[in-house]
C-alpha cells in the first residue's frame, strides 16, 4: 500500500507549516522529545498489537503539534540542528509503527527500525544529561 509514501510528504509539509512562533530553549529539546515519545511509544505498541490504524491518524496530529511547537522541520528553530537524533526519532516513530502493521508498504525501508532505535537511544542519552 502506498499510504506511507503518499502521506509522509504531506506530514512533513504540515509540520513545517505548523511551526510555532514562540520557541522554547533548544537545549531542552531532547528531554521534551523523550517525554513526548515516552507517552506515544507505549500507546503505539498497544495500537500495533491491536492492529489499530486509527491511533496513527490521531498520533500524527499530536506529532505535528509537538514539532510545530518546537519549530523543527522548518527553519523556525535552527538551533535544533544539533539534535538530529531527536528530531528524526519524533518524525520516524509513526512510520516505524505503521511498518510493523503494513510490512510491505512502499515506505518501509529495511533499515528504518534500526535507524529509529539508534536515534531514540542517542536522544535518550542526551535527555538524561539535562
Amino acid at each position: 500500500m502506498g499510504l506511507l509514501r503518499h502521506c509522509l510528504p504531506a506530514v512533513l509539509c504540515l509540520a513545517a507549516a505548523a511551526a510555532g512562533a514562540q520557541q522554547q530553549p533548544a537545549d531542552r529539546f531532547p528531554a521534551a522529545a523523550m517525554s513526548f515519545l515516552g507517552t506515544e511509544l507505549p500507546a503505539m505498541e498497544a495500537a500495533v498489537a491491536a492492529r489499530d490504524r486509527d491511533y496513527f491518524e490521531e498520533a500524527m496530529g499530536r506529532m505535528l503539534d509537538f514539532s510545530g511547537s518546537w519549530g523543527f522541520k522548518s527553519q523556525d528553530n535552527p538551533a535544533l540542528v544539533r539534535f538530529p537524533m531527536c528530531t528524526e526519532a519524533v518524525s520516524d516513530f509513526l512510520v516505524v509503527g505503521m511498518c510493523r502493521i503494513m510490512t510491505t508498504a512502499d515506505g518501509c525501508e529495511p533499515g528504518l527500525a534500526a535507524r529509529f532505535n539508534a536515534n531514540l537511544q542517542k536522544c535518550r542519552e542526551l535527555a538524561s544529561r539535562q
